[in-house]
């Protein structure tokens, strides 16, 4: 499966700013029908890192979700929803109880959100065993039993798989690796290392292998730095999400290696831009949506996204409006055939077919059950009076 990313695409367009307003944990309608409410009532758990090292992805998870009921009279396929938010926390330890709830006391009829791969492997038991639909928004490792889960966003190993051949031709050397030890971190530096050398590239880590911190304790990287200043390095490429990304680039622009290029995935995307501030310009990074993609879907999503936020819309956002947008067909289309029942919504999306996104057109891949969909190069450069990822060229298109 191949999607053509179209000139009008590739077009840059600034979403209009809008007045900030504060937007909590949505008050959400309906109920159960254990609880006295009709059959009408769709029950959605979102399960999002709102404490923690990756507070800032949870939060925009959520957010993305919401923003999708908001606009959307609070119905998915034209029934009313019923919106449980738990919190991720830092992994496992939290993720798994958070999930546990929401499945066996609230008895929700789908699972969406997580942000760490850890936490999806850690989840997918619970959800084979209940038979409910698993809709991740965030990065997802490869795993074996697919029958109920999917993903609206990419799998771990995608991005890096996606800028490694645009590195090697860019770049007049080897280039040093890094990133946190856990499983998003393993799978993101896999794919980057392992594409990295089979076009050719040769990585300036010692030992030819990446450089793992420990997550989520580390937050002064210049010993690191001080190491890699130490190799033959032309550039560094690395992953690193939330804080540990604020505290990566503000670090990185004060550290030996500041004149080497920095290439990433996720460093930069969403609200820790700001934090970063000049730290962070000039950084690439590849990710499967830019705020400046010019098409109808992302149109309307940055407008509406930014009639209620003060930043851009990331690729976390966009995932989990994703979801919800594919929840409201699946949902529509079991409606249609029978009962809504979590099996009946797995069916459903099962036979979705083409989703109309802001990141552009894409669908589930039969092999991942994750999409078939554009990456991109964004660079953070000004954009009007602030800073921003924009859009440089398109890189790869993967999925499956």
């Amino acid at each position: 499966m191949f999607f053509d990313v179209s000139l009008s695409r590739r077009r840059r367009f600034r979403p209009a700013g809008a007045a900030a307003l504060a937007l909590g944990l949505a008050a959400v309608t309906g109920c159960s029908s254990d609880s006295g409410a009709g059959d009408d009532t769709v029950k959605v758990g979102l399960v999002a890192s709102l404490s923690g090292t990756y507070k800032p992805v949870g939060t925009d998870l959520r957010a993305g979700f919401e923003l999708y009921l908001d606009t959307h009279g609070n119905k998915l396929g034209g029934r009313e929803v019923e919106l449980i938010v738990a919190d991720e926390g830092d992994g496992p330890p939290t993720a798994v109880p958070a999930a546990t709830k929401l499945v066996k006391k609230d008895k929700v009829d789908a699972l969406t959100g997580l942000v760490g791969g850890g936490s999806v492997n850690a989840v997918l038991p619970l959800v084979n065993q209940a038979k409910i639909p698993f809709l991740g928004s965030n990065g997802r490792p490869v795993i074996k039993d697919l029958e109920y889960v999917w993903t609206t966003s990419f799998l771990s190993d995608e991005p890096g798989k996606a800028i490694a051949p645009y590195v090697k031709e860019k770049v007049d050397g080897p280039v040093y690796a890094i990133g946190p030890d856990y499983q998003g971190g393993y799978d993101e530096l896999r794919g980057f290392t392992d594409e990295f050398k089979r076009v050719g590239g040769e990585l300036a880590n010692p030992d030819g292998k990446t450089t793992w911190t420990p997550f989520p304790k580390t937050t002064n990287f210049m010993p690191y730095f001080a190491e890699i200043a130490k190799t033959d390095a032309k550039a560094v490429y690395c992953f690193y999400a939330g804080k540990a990304a604020i505290d990566f680039a503000k670090q990185y622009a004060q550290s030996d290696i500041a004149d080497l290029p920095l290439y990433t995935a996720f460093v930069t995307e969403g609200s820790v831009l700001q934090a970063q501030g000049d730290a962070a310009k000039d950084i690439y990074s590849v990710l499967n949506y830019a705020a400046d993609l010019d098409n109808a879907a992302n149109r309307k999503f940055a407008a509406d996204w930014m009639a209620k936020h003060d930043t851009q819309p990331t690729t976390y956002a966009m995932a989990s409006y994703d979801a919800a947008a594919v929840l409201d067909k699946a949902i529509a289309d079991a409606a249609k055939n029978g009962d809504v029942t979590p099996q009946t919504i797995n069916k459903a999306i099962a036979d979705l077919g083409q989703i109309d996104s802001p990141r552009g057109a894409w669908e589930f891949g039969d092999k991942a059950h994750s999409p078939v969909q554009a990456w991109y190069l964004r660079q953070v450069r000004p954009d009007g009076n602030q800073l921003a990822n924009v859009m440089v060229q398109d890189l790869a298109t993967l999925g499956g």
